[in-house]
């Protein structure tokens, strides 16, 4: 057997070159199957191949595009949740300063109402104070007049069991009846 390069190069030395038949040389027919086999792939399989690469790369940029889309989206609704988480915080603390205010607003309240009360208090205190006092000072005015009565009634009964002090008694009111009798006429 030759080299199979010259076989293939050399048409001379093919037999079936001048007629048709069957070449039994394996290296020479397999090499000219494979480029027959190649050249129709690539006559007729450039069109599907083609085809296959412009659809796989349709669906790549269609998958980019819903990708970016989706993106898009989702940067969109990210802003949407940031202004809302935005808000809520201001909100939030509107309610803790109105929350704060409130509890402040109630502390000076109970402040203020606890120090009327203590006021309304005192001045309980200074009335049953001053109650007390007058009470008191009835009491030892009752006491010195109910002493000073009976002082006195003493002095009397002491006195009217003199009749020296009858006698002057009774000329003392003879004397004002006389002077009045004498202030009519």
């Amino acid at each position: 057997m030759k080299n199979g390069t010259d076989s293939f190069l050399s048409l001379g030395h093919w037999p079936s070159a001048r007629s048709f038949g069957f070449n039994t040389d394996i290296l020479a027919t397999n090499l000219i199957n494979l480029s027959v086999v190649l050249g129709l792939l690539i006559f007729f399989g450039k069109g599907v191949l083609s085809d296959l690469l412009d659809n796989r790369k349709q669906r790549i940029l269609n998958s980019i595009r819903n990708s970016e889309e989706l993106r898009e989206g989702a940067i969109e609704q990210l802003e949407k949740a940031r202004a809302h988480l935005r808000k809520v915080e201001i909100e939030a603390d509107r309610f803790r300063v109105d929350g704060y205010s409130e509890i402040e607003r109630k502390k000076r309240n109970l402040i203020d109402s606890t120090y009327k009360t203590l006021e309304e208090l005192e001045d309980y205190k200074n009335e049953t104070l001053n109650f007390e006092q007058q009470k008191a000072s009835t009491q030892v005015r009752q006491q010195v007049f109910q002493q000073a009565l009976q002082k006195a009634l003493g002095i009397l009964k002491s006195c009217l069991n003199n009749s020296e002090f009858h006698l002057r008694i009774i000329v003392v009111n003879i004397a004002i009846l006389e002077a009045r009798k004498e202030l009519r006429d």
